[in-house]
């Protein structure tokens, strides 16, 4: 059975009967505090826990200590990893495709996930890699001018270089400026769309019959980056696969592209999947660009870090300081903790923070105080990064070119 037909075989049985929540391309919205299910997300969309087992291979593949994000589950379930590791192992090449949604200039630092395990990954694995800013979908999906979408797309690439990438592995690109010059990406972004009917693009995305038609079409534009023959000026001729590191919710692009793969002679893209960013406010949804409440964003100042996680930060700590002592807090809930879980490096130290805050022994300002200064620290260095980043420096990562590998 196909990756399409089985999602959605597995959505009608599953239905709102066993999945309360709501997770789609541009929807997460969870039942319950603590967040999004991915246990049942995983028996959903059909996807692979990593487990220790593959943990335990990808350290012994690469020789190399594991991401934090690995090592606390934050990335957790994946599609053919294996195959890529093998890959490694064989001396064979693949290569790296993520992306961003430029829906506002200022990126939040939920939107770094995708950006710094791929900046990992490219180091230890040293391969290329390419990053699509779907531009396109932004116009399509919201009311936004493709004038505004062009300083939008400025402003994200700037971030997204500001995460370290080599220019010599990277390339950068958005559709709308991308696209129109380079035949073997639009032959290919075709040939995908071809392949997929309505009804199948209803049934993996829940598009309606009143969308207009450049929704129904943009899947195939997302798929399109994942097969080499669309970058011949990085590839050449060479049929090479591609791993993506993305949140889950991205994951109904890919199994459409999964199935279709086989047909245009490519191969199928891996996948690497995260769990969801969670707003300030609680677990039941990630961040927005669109709230600035919702969110730590990378252009915010020290102050207005430490006055968001103060006032809005949701927390899993007692009523009282009293009944705090003695009943201890809920990390299961807690924003600021989880929020440590991803941008605290010290696994002993965070271990820690979880054992006094459950126990009572740390208080809520306390915890709150520690996230504080480790994303003032985040931000500046992020901020400092960004202000190296020219347009020079921009136009060198968006210019169509052979990067520094051989195919």
């Amino acid at each position: 059975m196909s990756d399409v037909a089985e999602c959605v075989e597995r959505l009608e049985i599953n239905g709102d009967k066993e999945n309360d929540d709501v997770v789609d391309p541009w929807t997460v919205v969870s039942k319950s505090d603590s967040g999004i299910d991915y246990e049942k997300l995983i028996k959903r969309f059909g996807s692979s826990r990593i487990d220790e087992e593959l943990l335990e291979r990808f350290t012994r593949v690469t020789g190399k200590p594991l991401h934090r994000w690995l090592r606390r589950g934050i990335f957790f379930s994946h599609r053919d990893l294996h195959r890529i590791l093998t890959q490694h192992e064989q001396g064979k090449p693949f290569y790296l495709y993520t992306g961003r949604g430029p829906s506002s200039e200022a990126m939040h630092v939920g939107h770094l996930v995708p950006f710094v395990i791929t900046k990992w990954l490219q180091d230890v694995f040293n391969v290329p890699l390419v990053i699509q800013l779907t531009d396109d979908e932004k116009y399509l999906w919201r009311d936004v001018s493709m004038d505004s979408l062009a300083s939008i797309v400025k402003e994200n690439v700037k971030d997204i270089i500001a995460c370290g990438y080599d220019v010599e592995k990277t390339f950068i690109f958005s559709d709308f400026q991308f696209v129109g010059k380079c035949p073997e990406f639009y032959r290919n972004m075709i040939r995908v769309a071809k392949c997929v009917s309505f009804n199948q693009a209803k049934g993996i995305f829940g598009f309606g019959d009143s969308d207009p038609i450049g929704k129904i079409m943009f899947p195939a534009v997302q798929a399109t980056p994942s097969f080499s023959s669309s970058f011949p000026f990085i590839f050449g001729s060479a049929n090479v696969p591609c791993l993506v590191p993305c949140a889950i919710d991205q994951d109904p692009y890919f199994r459409m592209t999964r199935d279709v793969a086989p047909r245009l002679g490519c191969q199928k893209p891996a996948l690497m999947h995260s769990v969801f960013f969670p707003a300030l406010q609680g677990a039941r949804t990630k961040m927005s660009s669109s709230d600035p409440l919702s969110s730590v964003f990378l252009s915010d100042t020290p102050k207005q870090i430490k006055n968001k996680i103060n006032k809005y930060a949701f927390s899993g700590g007692q009523a009282s300081v009293q009944e705090h002592r003695e009943k201890g807090g809920n990390c299961e809930v807690d924003i600021s903790y989880q929020y440590l879980r991803f941008f605290l490096e010290d696994d002993d130290k965070l271990e820690q923070i979880r054992k006094d805050y459950s126990s009572g022994a740390m208080l809520t300002g306390e915890l709150k105080k520690v996230l504080i200064d480790v994303l003032q620290e985040l931000v500046s260095t992020h901020q400092a990064r960004r202000a190296e980043v020219t347009c020079d420096v921009i136009q060198r990562f968006m210019e169509p070119r052979k990067l520094k590998f051989s195919f």
